[in-house]
C-alpha cells in the first residue's frame, strides 16, 4: 500500500463488478501445463544417499493457456535417482472454506477474531453478513511432536502452523490492509505412512489475547527447538498513531475502541508452541527490536538469530540470545556496511554496532508505561537546532533527540530511529527473507526491491539496482568484535554481503508481449527463501509488482541452476515457503499464496480482462487463497 514504507503488496486495487461464474475449479493445474516443461534442472547429491535429484523447470505459463494462469500451475518435475516424479500443488483448504475444527464441528478457515475470540463480521453488505477471513495467508511452519491426543489420526500426527497477513478488502470494496488484528492456526494433519500425503483432522484458530494480538504477520521461520517464529510488519509509528486512520481501525476491530492499541505492543517477535492437542500457547520477544520483521533465522548454536527488515531505510540486524533455545533475554545488534562495488546490487563488508541488551520482560514494562515523547523529540522539519540529528527514517528525513536515560527504551521500541542515530547503515529497502546454508556456514537475505534508499545516495548503501531485486549472501565467522573492540559471543556472524549472478533479477526497458517489466526467466522481487540442506537448493517466492505471475524457484548453490517450479495465480504473491528435509521419511516444501487477481493497471493490463473472470471463480471472487505444500508423482516427495 503506497501509505506505508514501500511495502510488499501491489498498489492500485481495482475492484471489479462481478463476473460470470467460469467451471475451473480452485484445484492445482498441472496437467494444463503439460508440455510446457523447459530444461533448466539443477542436480546436487541428497544428504548421505547415492541418488541425486534434479528439478526440471517449467515455462512461465502465457495466455495462449489462460486457466494456467488464473491458477496454482506446477509443470516441473523431480528426478530422485533413476524415478522422475511430476509435481503438484496440494492444498489444505482455500481460506474461506468450512474446516474441522475436531471437535464435530466447523470453522472458518483463515476467520478473524477479536480480543475475547469473538468472530469479526464484514457488515459492509446488507444480507451478505459473513465473518472475515483472510485471502492472504503467508508464515507456515510444519513440525512434529513426541506425543499427540488428537482424535482422528490413521497414521501419524503433523502439524502446521499458520498465519494470515491481512485482508486485502471487504465485500464492499474498501481497502482493509491492517485494519484488522491478523489471525494464526495449528492445522493437525494425517500423515499417510504409505504416500506421506496430508489430511486435515482439526483446525484450531490461536488465542492471541495474551499478547494483545497480532500485528500485519508476514513470514516466519521453524526454530531449532519446534517453535514457529512469527514476526510483525511495518510496525506502527509511535508518533504517529494519533492520525493514523489504519491503527486506529485495528484498535477498534481488535478491542471495540480504536483508542485502546498501545503502538508500542506491535513490531515485536511472537513465538507459537504447539500443544500435543493441536492447540498453541504464543508470547512476543520484546528485546529482539521492534522493526518491519520479516521473519528470523535462527543459527545452529541456538543463540544467533539474523533478522531482515522490510522497510524504506531499513536494516540488518541481529540478535544474540543470552541462552541457547530461549530468545527472552539478550544483545541487539544492527550492521554497517562499507561498500566494495556499488555496481547492480553491490557488495560489501559488514560490521556490528551494539544496539543494547535487554529482556523482553523489561522492555514490556517499558511498553506499558513510556510515550513515545518520553523516549525522544522528533521533529519533521528541521528545528535549527544543533542538539538535534538529521536521519533518515522510512524514507523521509527526521531530527531526532534522545532523552537523557532513555537509551534502553529507543534501542527496543523505537529501534529504526535509533539505529540510524548510532551510526547503522539504515539504507536497505524491503529486506524480506532470510535463510540458512549450514554446510558452507552462509546465510542468503531477499532484498525484493533496490530502489530508493540504497540508490538515491542518501545513505552509505550507494547500489545501482536493479528494482527486481536479488538475494545476497552472507559469510558468517566467529571471533568478531563489534565497532567498540568487544567480542561478539557467537559464531554465526555476517561478515560480507554480496549476491551471485544467478540470483540477481533483470528490469525490462519496455514490457515483454505479456505484460512482465522484468525478465521472465529471472527472479523478481524476491521474499520468501527457504534453504533444503539435503537438497543443497534454495527455494525463491516471489512478491513482484514485475512478474505478471510471481512463480518459485529452486536454486542449487553447487550447480548454480535456476528452475521455476510453481506459477501462482496472476495477480497473486508465493508466500508460506517452508522445507522440512525429513518428515518419517518425507520430504515437505510448503507453498501458499496470497491476493489472487490483485490488479496492477499497468502490469496486468495485457491480461486482465480475460484471466479476471477465471481467477474470481477459483477463489471466492478473490476473497480465497490456498495453503498447501509439493507433492510428487500423487504422493509427498521422496528422496531415498
Amino acid at each position: 500500500m503506497s501509505h506505508l514504507p514501500q511495502p510488499s503488496r501491489r498498489q492500485a486495487l481495482k475492484f471489479l463488478a462481478s463476473a460470470p461464474i467460469l467451471p475451473l475449479g480452485a484445484m492445482s493445474v498441472s496437467s494444463l501445463m503439460a508440455g510446457c516443461a523447459t530444461s533448466g534442472a539443477s542436480t546436487a547429491p541428497v544428504g548421505g544417499a547415492s541418488a541425486s535429484a534434479t528439478f526440471t523447470s517449467m515455462a512461465a505459463p502465457t495466455l495462449a493457456n489462460p486457466a494456467a494462469m488464473a491458477a496454482t500451475t506446477v509443470a516441473s518435475s523431480l528426478k530422485v535417482g533413476g524415478t522422475t516424479q511430476a509435481l503438484a500443488h496440494q492444498s489444505f483448504f482455500i481460506t474461506g472454506d468450512r474446516v474441522p475444527d475436531g471437535q464435530g464441528g466447523s470453522v472458518v478457515a483463515g476467520g478473524y477474531f477479536d480480543i475475547v475470540n469473538r468472530p469479526i463480521m464484514d457488515k459492509t453488505v446488507a444480507g451478505k453478513e459473513r465473518q472475515f477471513f483472510s485471502d492472504c495467508p503467508d508464515g507456515t511452519s510444519l513440525l512434529q511432536l513426541p506425543k499427540t491426543t488428537v482424535k482422528g489420526i490413521k497414521g501419524k500426527a503433523v502439524f502446521a502452523v499458520v498465519q494470515f497477513e491481512y485482508v486485502t478488502r471487504d465485500q464492499a470494496g474498501n481497502d482493509r490492509y491492517g485494519t484488522l488484528p491478523s489471525p494464526m492456526a495449528v492445522l493437525t494433519l494425517d500423515q499417510d505412512q504409505a504416500t506421506g500425503q496430508l489430511r486435515l483432522v482439526k483446525y484450531h484458530n490461536v488465542d492471541t489475547s495474551e499478547v494483545n494480538g497480532l500485528w500485519i504477520t508476514c513470514a516466519s521461520s521453524l526454530s531449532p527447538w519446534n517453535t514457529h517464529l512469527s514476526s510483525e510488519e511495518y510496525e506502527p509509528d509511535a508518533f504517529a498513531v494519533a492520525n493514523d486512520k489504519r491503527f486506529k481501525a485495528f484498535s477498534k476491530s481488535l478491542f471495540g475502541d480504536e483508542s485502546v492499541a498501545n503502538p508500542y505492543h506491535y513490531g515485536h517477535l511472537p513465538e507459537v508452541t504447539v500443544n500435543s492437542d493441536g492447540t498453541a500457547t504464543i508470547v512476543k520477544h520484546f528485546c529482539m527490536g521492534r522493526i518491519s520483521r520479516e521473519l528470523v533465522q535462527v543459527m545452529p548454536d541456538q543463540r544467533t538469530a539474523l533478522m531482515g527488515d522490510d522497510y524504506t531505510n531499513g536494516g540488518l540486524f541481529m540478535f544474540v540470545a543470552d541462552k541457547a533455545a530461549q530468545l527472552s533475554a539478550g544483545t541487539l545488534y544492527v550492521a554497517k556496511w562499507t561498500q566494495t562495488s556499488g555496481a547492480g546490487p553491490g557488495s560489501a563488508t559488514l560490521s556490528w554496532i551494539k544496539l543494547g541488551h535487554a529482556s523482553s520482560k523489561e522492555i514490556e514494562a517499558l511498553a506499558n508505561t513510556l510515550k513515545p515523547t518520553d523516549i525522544m523529540e522528533v521533529k519533521t522539519t528541521d528545528p535549527m537546532d544543533a542538539s538535534f540529528t538529521k536521519i533518515q527514517y522510512s524514507g523521509k528525513t527526521n531530527w531526532v533527540k534522545l532523552k537523557s536515560g532513555m537509551d534502553k527504551a529507543a534501542a527496543f521500541l523505537e529501534t529504526h530511529r535509533y539505529a540510524a542515530l548510532k551510526g547503522a547503515s539504515m539504507g536497505f529497502t524491503k529486506m524480506e527473507g532470510t535463510t540458512l546454508n549450514i554446510k558452507d556456514k552462509v546465510a542468503y537475505s531477499a532484498m525484493s526491491y533496490i530502489q530508493a534508499s540504497m540508490v538515491d545516495g542518501s545513505s552509505d548503501i550507494k547500489v545501482q539496482g536493479p528494482k527486481a531485486g536479488a538475494v545476497y549472501a552472507l559469510n558468517l565467522k566467529g571471533g568478531q568484535n563489534d565497532l567498540s573492540g568487544t567480542a561478539i559471543a557467537s559464531d554465526w556472524v555476517a561478515v560480507d554481503m554480496a549476491a551471485p549472478e544467478a540470483l540477481v533479477g533483470e528490469d525490462l526497458v519496455t514490457p515483454d508481449a505479456l505484460g512482465n517489466t522484468a525478465h521472465a526467466d529471472k527472479i523478481a522481487n524476491p521474499d520468501n527463501i527457504k534453504f533444503s540442506e539435503k537438497l543443497r537448493t534454495l527455494f525463491i517466492g516471489e512478491d513482484s509488482g514485475m512478474h505478471v505471475n510471481n512463480f518459485l524457484w529452486a536454486y542449487n548453490v553447487d550447480t548454480k541452476e535456476l528452475s521455476r517450479i510453481q506459477s501462482c495465480p496472476a495477480g497473486a504473491e508465493s508466500t508460506g515457503l517452508g522445507v522440512v528435509d525429513d518428515l518419517n521419511g518425507w520430504t515437505y516444501i510448503t507453498s501458499n499464496f496470497q491476493h489472487p487477481g490483485d490488479w496492477d493497471k499497468k502490469l496486468h493490463n495485457k491480461v486482465e480482462a480475460t484471466l479476471d473472470p477465471l481467477v474470481r471463480a477459483n477463489f471466492k471472487d478473490r476473497f480465497g487463497a490456498a495453503v498447501g505444500y509439493l507433492s510428487a508423482g500423487g504422493k509427498a516427495i521422496k528422496l531415498s
